[in-house]
């Protein structure tokens, strides 16, 4: 005959035995939500860059946001990308290209919603830095005055291009020249005061951050990028890509987006 005691014991188990079921079956039912993923385009480009990453996010049930980062000034697109992030609830990742790795670097500074930083052949300056000492620390680079066009677009402003006969071979030469006409066509200029303009404090001081090294980058060499990920204690990945790493290899962008969302 089962005692009192022996009944309660029982009685107990089962009490945390369906309690734990139930938690598993709710976890199961609701699982966490997924941080939302923000691209950060560069200069040269837009968010349209991004696409093949996007739909590799969006398929998984990411939150995807790919704003336009306006290009011109370091300040000011920085203010604007942070006032962006400033509407998102809930958990983010800030995956940035090129010149958008400044944006980045200084738009998350200060948000704690924002968990990891994804560079993508990106600059990851310190304080005080430019896009035009870290492009140049290092030799390589082959996007120089030559390979630009000016244009005044205001009083006392230029806006810089890239010209038709280098944008194939400097900026993407693992795209198909058919794809890399088109992107030259439509490409978004940057304020030639860009290059000189100093960065503020980093995000990534405080914030995780991974680095996808683009090997064969011609406008911002390997070592820069090498340099500036170890600086920042960044889990680096390399891969051979050029500068436009999220168009010619977007799987291996995606898994490491992912990776840091997890």
């Amino acid at each position: 005959m089962m005692t009192t005691t022996r009944r309660a014991v029982l009685a107990g188990s089962a009490a945390v035995a369906t309690g734990a079921l139930l938690g598993t079956s709710e976890a199961q039912a609701h699982p966490k939500p997924k941080p939302t993923v923000v691209l950060v385009h560069g200069a040269f480009a837009d968010a349209s860059g991004w696409n093949d990453v996007a739909a590799k996010l969006i398929r998984d049930d990411y939150p995807v946001i790919a704003p336009a980062n306006p290009l011109r000034g370091v300040a000011s697109d920085s203010a604007y990308l942070a006032s962006i992030l400033a509407t998102l609830n809930g958990p983010i990742i800030v995956a940035a290209h090129s010149y958008g790795g400044i944006v980045a670097t200084n738009a998350a500074a200060g948000n704690p919603n924002v968990k990891a930083l994804v560079y993508v052949a990106a600059f990851a300056p310190d304080e005080g830095e430019s896009l035009l000492e870290l492009q140049t620390k290092f030799p390589g680079s082959r996007l120089n005055e030559a390979a630009l066009d000016f244009r005044p677009y205001a009083e006392g402003l230029v806006d810089g291009y890239i010209k038709k006969e280098f944008f194939h071979d400097v900026f993407a030469g693992d795209v198909p020249k058919p794809t890399t006409d088109l992107m030259h066509a439509g490409q978004r200029p940057a304020d030639a005061r860009t290059l000189g303009e100093p960065s503020g404090a980093p995000a990534w001081k405080t914030i995780p951050s991974y680095y996808l090294v683009a090997k064969n980058d011609q406008v911002l060499p390997a070592a820069a990028q090498r340099f500036m990920a170890q600086r920042a204690g960044s889990q680096i990945r390399e891969i051979a890509a050029s500068h436009v790493a999220m168009i010619s290899q977007p799987t291996a962008t995606a898994d490491l987006i992912k990776r840091a969302a997890r």
